[in-house]
């Protein structure tokens, strides 16, 4: 996993943390809900995607760093995905039960 990927799968870390926590929710379970799904999203990319593009820029580096980056931005994709979902929940939820 690359640098940029891991620095994003402890943003997203946090990042649920501070949600739930704000919302008044579980904050640890936000925080492994958030990145589970963000490394899900990074290794369905990078194992379908990413390997086949790799193989087509074999001798070009900066190409293959670029494409090496797509797994960690849809990943970032897929947790906005998820937390919007989580909040969704956590409003209807919280409707409910007024």
């Amino acid at each position: 996993m690359l640098l940029f990927a891991k620095f994003a799968g402890i943003a997203v870390l946090v990042w649920f943390y501070m949600t739930a926590k704000s919302r008044g929710g579980e904050p640890i379970k936000w925080a492994i809900i958030g990145l589970i799904g963000y490394w899900i999203a990074w290794w369905a990319v990078n194992l379908t995607a990413v390997s086949a593009l790799t193989g087509l820029f074999a001798k070009n580096f900066t190409a293959i760093f670029i494409i090496a980056q797509i797994p960690a931005i849809c990943a970032i994709g897929a947790a906005f995905l998820i937390r919007k979902k989580l909040l969704a929940d956590a409003e209807a939820e919280k409707n409910s039960q007024d």
